[in-house]
């Protein structure tokens, strides 16, 4: 973008703040403490992915996001219904803007790294809202008038709680607690499930 006009990630600095983070592991993490964390992550993922949403009346319908679910590590109908899905999108998103220079990002600079992966979170918290909104208006959990305006706004922030916690377990391992990202294992283990 140059120095003439505003810079994206200058945009995300006001919402920092209300952003959830892990900080960053400040010595160094010995492997079998990091085992210990990956396996919580682990266990956490596959507790929500036995735990139904509240209020969801139409469960026997046909998936259509059934080829999908295992890409995505989603469950339907549990509170993994999104999976990995926001992280995702909201990565891919952020990596193209980057990457055909249509944002103006320094990887080598910490303020702008904080600034990009607090966007891309930012991002991914907003497709987190926006995919919950979209499931239950489209029918998925039965239809608007059979659930109820309180059901609906019920399962919707299910949905965005789980996807919120989704995103803390993988910042919780790529932030040196534990080996790598959340995202191969929880893929690789609803793959198993």
């Amino acid at each position: 973008m140059g120095t003439s006009g505003v810079r994206f990630l200058s945009l995300v600095k006001p919402f920092m703040f209300i952003l959830p983070e892990v900080t960053s592991a400040t010595k160094k993490i010995p492997v079998n403490e990091k085992m210990l964390w990956t396996s919580i992550v682990v266990f956490m993922y596959l507790v929500c992915c036995q735990i139904p949403l509240y209020g969801i009346t139409n469960t026997k319908s046909s998936d259509p996001f059934y080829w999908m679910r295992v890409i995505l590590a989603s469950n339907k109908g549990t509170l993994m219904e999104l999976g990995i899905s926001p992280i995702v999108t909201s990565g891919l998103v952020m990596q193209l803007l980057a990457g055909s220079k249509i944002i103006d990002v320094d990887q080598g600079t910490k303020e702008d790294k904080t600034l990009f992966q607090g966007a891309q979170k930012l991002l991914g918290i907003l497709i987190t809202i926006a995919e919950s909104v979209a499931y239950v208006l489209s029918g998925m959990y039965g239809d608007i008038k059979d659930l109820g305006a309180g059901n609906a706004i019920l399962i919707i922030c299910q949905l965005f709680t789980s996807g919120i916690i989704v995103i803390c377990l993988d910042e919780l391992l790529q932030k040196g607690y534990g080996i790598g990202s959340a995202l191969s294992p929880f893929i690789a283990t609803h793959h198993c499930e």
